[in-house]
Formats: structure tokens, sequence, C-alpha cells
């Protein structure tokens, strides 16, 4: 340690909407704030559906805190909302209108690239003006202590800083909430894996395929039968002229059924159902994924330690009840509280900002949203294995399906309530079971097929761009046997068990006079989601500032 160190009131790391939110609000308090992000540009590295919404109750929105936000950083008005109910070739369709506007100010989808790059420029016009700005390829690979306590973080590329409060905004496989103890990667049943491909289309193809107003766009859920009984769904989203459409799935049931993320993807964008928005002419243009945690079980009621302050998915603020998935306005809400309460904090005196940060969150409702009171009372009944058995039993039979026929406008109000979707237990009948028997009790057939070919996983990977850091691999295998890590062959986005060039390989190999099955990896492709870390007995780190994949759409 040494008081030679750089200082600033505030280090905010990461420039995603909860860092940008942060310090956009630090800087109108003329708190003197940096704020550190390792991309070659804020959103190279950033993944999301992505929907973001802004509801009515928050106490901050990107529009409120970034003039023109909407209009120069957003895709499209996301205006409608479905989700289709899939049984083969049925199909059962339910308009979510009610659950998509309930307290929704609005709702716009975006791409990481464009919007958080937008929000960077201005951010970094706002911290400039109180002594601070915004730097891009750094990557802050941990926090710097004195006596133990928290005081600053430490970087690749620079000396370490010290600050009076740091804000961690830096995503699903944030190094800081790891290094603070506050966030481990031990139970894959608390993450989601998401996995994406931007589609690109002709001019006017939004209004004309999906029949909406002139700039307006639409949401497509997908549950049932078509994912190989993962537990999970799927999705599409509108954007100016673009579709992101993935898929979002637990991580121990990608485990658990050794799927392929790449060909559950594979598997929406080939659906009949699909055809009448998608066609073989349209141009797949980006493929990526990330993690996402399960904010009701990992979303951290205490999100905070000495000096230290985690938001967004770095303290798991990831809402998904249900179809509804929101994020990143968690973020942003939870951005702005810290660097309300760090304020508050300093005239005070009397209080620490990380307690007022936690009391804040639980008085603005944040964490109700993220970890509802009705599913954790709820979920040691529902997501009992008994449970699940007897329900899929029930649902299954003669009498569950005439049940379901007679239900048939409740269940449109059912899908449709906020109240219900906060205590939807996470299992296969939830997910699988279900949607599944609704497409075939109620559904209607699709007509037709798709004559959409996705891109060979290779072609995936060769059309993301790299900047590899030779000689500096940022994961290592600690067990290489297939018992210890094979799972990431099949669960990492960019590997599979046929494919030798992603990733994770397995291949046996002979010790001892014995065969053994190992598994190998290469770096070099890697979308740095971080799966691998959950279900591998690996030592995964972020790449250096600015190595690495840079994604274009995000």
């Amino acid at each position: 340690m040494t008081d030679d160190y750089e200082h600033y009131e505030a280090v905010v790391v990461g420039a995603g909407p909860g860092g940008a939110a942060a310090a956009a609000a630090l800087a109108e308090h003329g708190v003197e704030t940096l704020v550190l992000e390792r991309g070659v540009d804020a959103g190279a590295k950033n993944v999301s559906g992505g929907l973001l919404f802004a509801e009515e109750s928050a106490p901050y929105t990107l529009d409120g805190l970034f003039d023109g936000f909407r209009e120069g950083a957003t895709e499209r008005p996301v205006t409608e909302s479905y989700i289709h109910n899939v049984a083969g070739e049925q199909v059962h369709t339910i308009d979510l209108e009610g659950v998509h506007e309930d307290g929704t100010a609005w709702c716009d989808s975006v791409l990481r690239r464009e919007m958080d790059s937008w929000l960077a420029e201005r951010v970094h016009e706002k911290t400039r003006e109180t002594g601070g700005g915004l730097l891009t390829e750094v990557r802050v690979n941990g926090l710097l202590r004195e006596n133990g306590e928290i005081v600053g973080v430490t970087c690749d590329e620079l000396d370490p800083i010290r600050a009076d409060v740091v804000i961690a905004a830096d995503g699903v496989n944030s190094e800081l909430a790891r290094d603070a103890g506050l966030m481990d990667w031990d139970d894959p049943e608390e993450w989601f894996q998401g996995v994406k491909a931007v589609i690109d289309l002709p001019e006017g193809a939004v209004e004309e395929r999906f029949d909406v107003p002139a700039g307006e766009g639409a949401s497509h859920l997908f549950a049932g039968d078509l994912f190989d009984g993962v537990r999970g769904g799927g999705f599409l989203y509108t954007n100016d002229d673009t579709l992101s459409i993935g898929t979002v799935f637990h991580l121990d049931s990608l485990e658990d059924e050794g799927a392929e993320p790449h060909e559950l993807l594979n598997g929406l964008l080939t659906h009949p159902l699909l055809a009448q928005w998608v066609d073989g002419e349209d141009d797949e243009i980006e493929y990526s994924a990330k993690l996402v945690p399960d904010s009701k079980k990992v979303a951290h009621p205490s999100p905070h330690e000495d000096r230290l302050l985690l938001v967004g998915d770095a303290a798991g603020q990831m809402q998904a009840q249900g179809p509804i998935i929101k994020g990143m306005n968690h973020a942003v809400s939870a951005g702005g509280l810290a660097a309300e309460a760090f304020v508050e904090a300093r005239v005070r005196g009397n209080a620490t900002a990380g307690d007022l940060y936690e009391q804040k969150l639980h008085d603005e409702g944040v964490m109700d949203d993220l970890r509802p009171a009705r599913y954790r009372a709820s979920r040691g009944v529902t997501e009992s294995d008994a449970v699940e058995s007897l329900t899929n039993a029930v649902v299954e039979s003669p009498l569950g399906r005439v049940g379901l026929r007679a239900l048939d406008g409740t269940v449109e109000r059912l899908f449709n309530s906020s109240f219900v979707l906060g205590m939807i237990p996470d299992t296969k009948s939830s997910y699988v079971t279900i949607p599944t028997v609704l497409a075939e009790e109620l559904g209607e057939r699709i007509e037709g097929e798709s004559d959409v070919e996705p891109p060979s996983l290779a072609d995936r990977i060769g059309d993301l761009t790299y900047d590899t850091d030779i000689g500096n691999p940022h994961i290592e295998v600690r067990d290489e046997s297939y018992a210890a890590s094979g799972a990431a062959v099949s669960a990492c986005p960019v590997s599979a068990e046929d494919f030798g060039g992603g990733c994770y390989r397995s291949e046996t190999v002979e010790r001892d006079g014995r065969e053994e099955r190992v598994v190998s990896l290469d770096t070099q492709p890697c979308v740095e989601c971080g799966t691998c870390a959950v279900v591998a007995d690996t030592d995964w780190e972020h790449p250096r500032g600015g190595k690495g994949v840079e994604f274009e759409q995000g």
C-alpha cells in the first residue's frame, strides 16, 4: 500500500446501464467520478435479449438521467407481447398485453453495443465536469485493501486506484463481487444461460411481417416441447431493421440434459411458427451468449462490503418470473440508488453508503421485485420432486386435459397476472409440461415449413471479432477429467461433443495403460459467458482490457 496511488471520490466499474446510471447520478451531485470499462468501447463486451423496461414506480430510468436517450440509443418501442405454447406443430398463443403493460411507462428493444456506446459518450461528458471521466480497455481485476478494508481497485493496465466508494457494475461475471465474497459460482441452479442470434432484415420488413404500426415493435416468447425438455424458453424481439432471436435456459437443466445451446437455438430458428417472420434470405449477423443470474435465488439482500456497492448483474439483480425477464431496468435503479446512498452518507456522516443503499433497495421495492416473498414461501413445496411429479401426472391425464380446455379464458388471465408470475416454480411442469399440453389441447396447427438454414457453429465463431491475448489465457482447467469438467463440452455455447473447433473438446487418452476421457481447452473462440466457470472445474477471469471477443451488436 502507498498513499501515492491516484484517488477519486468514486470509481464505477463497468459502463453498462447500471454503471452509466450510477456515474450520471454521482456527477449530477458534483462527485468526482472515474468510470473504468474493459471493452474497446462500452457495449463491446455486453449482451442482452434485450428489452429495456422503464417502470412507472422506478426511482431512476435512463430517459430521466439522459436527455434524448430513447431517440438516440434504443431500437423500437415494443407495444405488443405474446407467448406461444408449442407442441410439435400445434401452437397456442396468449396475448401478454396485461402483464407487459402492468406498471410499465415504456418498453424499448435495444442492442447493447449501440446503446452502451451512446451512454458512454454522455457519461464521459458528465464525469469530466467533476474531474473524472471514462476510460476504456481497462480491466479491473480486484479490490485494493488496507488493513483488511476495501479502499479501491486494482487493474491490469493501471496502478491501483483509491476511492471513497467503488460501485461494481461489472456484470454477471463480476470479479469484484467474487473478490469480496458476495457471489460465487457453486450452483448451476442459480443461473440461466442466454444464447442469441441477431438476424438482418430488409428495410420495412418489421412492419410488414409483424403487422405493427410504423416505428413500433413486438415481443414473442416461446415455451413447450421445442427445446428437448430443457427448462426455459425462447424469445424474439423486433429491433430497427434486425431481429434478436434467442433462448434462455436454466443452467442446471442444460447440464443435466447434455443439451447443446446452439442446437436448441437452431430448433427455434427453424420451427414452422417462425417462418412468417424469418426466411432463408435473411442473414444471421451475430451469435452471442451470456450467463444470467436468477434473482429469485441470488439477488444479494446486502450487496455491499466496506466501500464496495454492487449493482445490476454483479448483485444478481435480474428478474425472471415466468415469461417476463427484466434486468437492465433494475440495474439502472440500483445504480442511481447506490449513487444517492453515497451522496447522502457523505452529508449525514453517521451512516455508511452500503447500509443506506441496502435500505433504499428495499424501500423502493426493488428487492421485492427481485426476490418475491410469495415465491420464497412457496418454492419449498412447489419445486419438490413429489409435487412436480404429481403436477405432471395430473396435467397430462385425460381429466387434467379436460380441465385445461375448460379453463381456456382463465389461463390467459393467469398468464397476465404479475402476482401469479411472481410465484411460478422453476420446474419442467412450468416450462415444458403445461405449455405442451396447452398447445395440444387448445392450439392450432401451423402449416408450412421453415426454409432457414442456420450457420454452422464454426461459421458463427468465425464471424465474431476477436483480439486474442496470446500467451495470457483467461481460463485454466484445474481438473481435466471428463467427470469434473466434461459438462462444459456440451454446455459451452461455442463448443459441442462433435465439434473440434470450440473452447472445450473431449478426447480419450491412454495413461498408465488405461484409457481416460479428458477435456482440453482453447480460449481463443471464447465468448466470455462464464458458463464453464459454473459447470466445470476451472479458474476463470476476464481477458485483459480490450482483449478477447468484441460484439458489434450485443
